[in-house]
Parts: C-alpha cells; sequence; structure tokens
C-alpha cells in the first residue's frame, strides 16, 4: 500500500515557498501596507500592488478567463509584492486575507502566501512572509489554523491528554507548518525558554512551529505521540513530527534527537534535522494547489519589459482577429457575386431580369463591413463575450 501511494505521490514546486496562517489582530491589511510601503522605501522589493480581489480577477492580464485566478467570494484583500534574491533572481509573491472568522480561540482573519522565484528555493533567501508582515511580536500575524499555535514563539503543550493528542492530529492533518516538540528536562531560564526557531536558515523561520513538554509531561507526551503518530519524543530530547499520512523519506528514528540544551545556544543537531525534514517533498493541499494557480494565472504586477511582451501579444491577437475578418469579408463577397452571376444567367434564359439583394435575408441594409468589425473588437475586448 505505500509503494502505491508513494507512487502517485506528486511533490510540490521546489521554486515554490507557501504559508498559511490567522492575524488575531483588528487591522491586518493596514500591517500589511505599512510594511510593504517600508520595504519598497528602504529597497528591499522592487515593487507591489494592493488590489480589490474582485477587481483584480476581472483585470487578471495572462489568463481572464481562468477561474483559478479568482481568489473566492470571502477574500477581502489581495497584496502582491515582487522582489529579486541573489542579485538577479525574482520572486513573486501574492498575499489574499479573507473574511474573519469567529473560532474558540477568538477571531481571526485567515492569509494565505504563496510565493515563486525562477529557480528553486534557497534556504538562504529570506522569508515571504516577512515581506508582507512585520517581523515584531506586537503583530499577532502569525498563528496556525490550529488553535493555539503561533510562530516565533514557544507552544506548550496542553495537559489535557484528549487535548494533547488532539492537536498532534491536527498538527498532522491540516497544518501547512513543519512542527518540532522539544522535551524540556529541567525548567529552562530566561534564555532557554526563547524559541529555537531564530537559528533555522531565514527560508524557514516562518515554517516551523516549536512545541515544549514540560518536564512532567515526558511519559504523557511520548505516549501520545506514540499512539498518534508512531514517533517516541527523547527525554530532554527533541522530535520532528510527522505528517499524516508521512511524507515519503520521513524516518522516524531520524526525526529524533536525543539531547537538546536549553541554554540559550545553538541546537546544532535538531537543527539540522529540522532542515532535513522540513525540506522533504510535499504534496500541495488542495488550498495550497490554488493559491499556486492564483500565482501563475492571475498575476497583475508586471515589469516594464513584460508590459511590453503583453502589449505586442495584445497587437498580434488584435491583427490575427483583423486578418481573420477581412478573409471572412472577401470569402462572402465572392461568394455573393458567383451568386449573383449565376441567377442573372439563369434568368436571361427564360427572358427575366432582376437583381439578386447583395444583403442576405434577416441583415439590415445599413450592415456595413466597418460596423462589423467594430462590433468583432467589441467582442474581442469583452472576455465574457
Amino acid at each position: 500500500m505505500a509503494s502505491k501511494k508513494n507512487a502517485s505521490f506528486t511533490p510540490a514546486p521546489d521554486t515554490v515557498w507557501l504559508s498559511r496562517g490567522r492575524h488575531l489582530g483588528p487591522e491586518p491589511e493596514q500591517d500589511v501596507r505599512r510594511n510593504l510601503i517600508a520595504l519598497k522605501a528602504a529597497g528591499v522589493l522592487d515593487d507591489f500592488l494592493d488590489l480589490d480581489p474582485v477587481e483584480a480577477a476581472r483585470s487578471t492580464v495572462l489568463h481572464p478567463r481562468d477561474a483559478d485566478a479568482d481568489p473566492g467570494p470571502l477574500a477581502r484583500r489581495l497584496f502582491e509584492a515582487r522582489w529579486r534574491v541573489a542579485d538577479d533572481v525574482t520572486v513573486r509573491a501574492q498575499l489574499t486575507t479573507y473574511a474573519p472568522e469567529r473560532r474558540k480561540d477568538g477571531t481571526g482573519t485567515t492569509w494565505v502566501l504563496a510565493a515563486e522565484a525562477e529557480r528553486p528555493w534557497a534556504l538562504d533567501w529570506p522569508s515571504p512572509a516577512a515581506m508582507f508582515w512585520p517581523d515584531s511580536d506586537r503583530v499577532p500575524w502569525d498563528h496556525d489554523t490550529v488553535a493555539g499555535l503561533r510562530l516565533r514563539d514557544t507552544n506548550h503543550l496542553p495537559k489535557d491528554d484528549d487535548e494533547l493528542r488532539h492537536q498532534l492530529r491536527d498538527c498532522a492533518r491540516r497544518s501547512w507548518y513543519t512542527h518540532v516538540v522539544v522535551h524540556e528536562a529541567m525548567t529552562p531560564d530566561a534564555r532557554g525558554q526563547q524559541p529555537i526557531t531564530p537559528f533555522l536558515p531565514p527560508a524557514l523561520r516562518h515554517r516551523v512551529i516549536e512545541h515544549r513538554a514540560s518536564p512532567e509531561q515526558s511519559q504523557i507526551a511520548d505516549f501520545a505521540m506514540k499512539r498518534e503518530l508512531n514517533v517516541r519524543m527523547p527525554r530532554g530530547g527533541a522530535v520532528v513530527l510527522p505528517t499524516q499520512p508521512p511524507l515519503p523519506g520521513y524516518d522516524a528514528e531520524r526525526a529524533e534527537v536525543r539531547n537538546v540544551f536549553l541554554d540559550g545556544s545553538e541546537p546544532a543537531e535538531l537543527i539540522a534535522r529540522i532542515v532535513e525534514f522540513a525540506t522533504l517533498p510535499r504534496p500541495l493541499p488542495e488550498d495550497a494547489e490554488q493559491a499556486v494557480a492564483r500565482l501563475r494565472a492571475g498575476w497583475h504586477l508586471l515589469t516594464p519589459d513584460e508590459e511590453l511582451t503583453h502589449a505586442q501579444d495584445m497587437v498580434t491577437k488584435y491583427a490575427d482577429a483583423l486578418e481573420a475578418m477581412t478573409k471572412s469579408r472577401d470569402a462572402y463577397k465572392e461568394a455573393a457575386e458567383a451568386a449573383q452571376a449565376a441567377l442573372t444567367e439563369a434568368r436571361r434564359g427564360d427572358g427575366t431580369t432582376s437583381a439578386l439583394p447583395l444583403t442576405p435575408p434577416g441583415l439590415k441594409p445599413d450592415g456595413s463591413p466597418l460596423s462589423a468589425l467594430t462590433k468583432a473588437f467589441g467582442r474581442f475586448r469583452d472576455p465574457n463575450k
């Protein structure tokens, strides 16, 4: 059975960076705008756009009839940004915010971020999330869609057994992030309480969620992980959690780290394991597949060269349409003249003379070729006709 799953496994493109979360503050779009404006002024971004999603779907320049370019009825804002990494590699990214949803842990605005580079993603490239969201603890943009979990922070496991198992299942099945659990063999000091994710490469800092098990949770957390996910948590160590179903290449034993010293120093072995498993090829969730399709089919922030190419394509399409209409008109004229000549010849034989009207039945006499051409161009400009 496992080989069958692996045979049908289609990994996400290695050029794509994806994230999904919730903003728990009152003005998420305003937080995005401020950050984009500041980064463009600093020269970090080449450019950005702030779009109404309905108008954005109507004005899609690449594939105006592609339904994947529509972010959906619940979308309320669409942001696009473009920047360069490694000097000449262009990155294009879209962030979409959706209508707030009320949940047990409060009201939050869901957001989806999809970014794609011109070549496979490198770990030392900056996180696309930091291009849209301010990297400040005071802005609550970094909550997972799984309740109670936050990026850039340590998340203590629930004390209740049922809540713990439920959270583990949600992390494995619903979350887009890589999850790691660190066991505190003893209560750490202030330095040890700091999250380990800042030690990760820039491209992974906003793709990993860190959980902490308290000293007394050693056995209960280990039992819950073994039961729900078939992995073990070493006492005083850590484990990188699998997804459900597990990704091809995930090794439960290798995902364990025996010792993690929570003293503020870099846990080099754990960081290496997180990088190893966070970069495994993984399938696109349904929502992520739609986000990538929208990024590719519904892009609006064109460079001058792209605008020129687009204009040239439109000129070519107009020229082809004009040529087709001209050929159709000439063919119609030739057919009408041939029919007129044939009818005239036939009527000469019986002594009658009359002219065949060149205007076919049902066509108004004032229907000139220019009028028909104007209507045709009108249909070409309107993608709905």
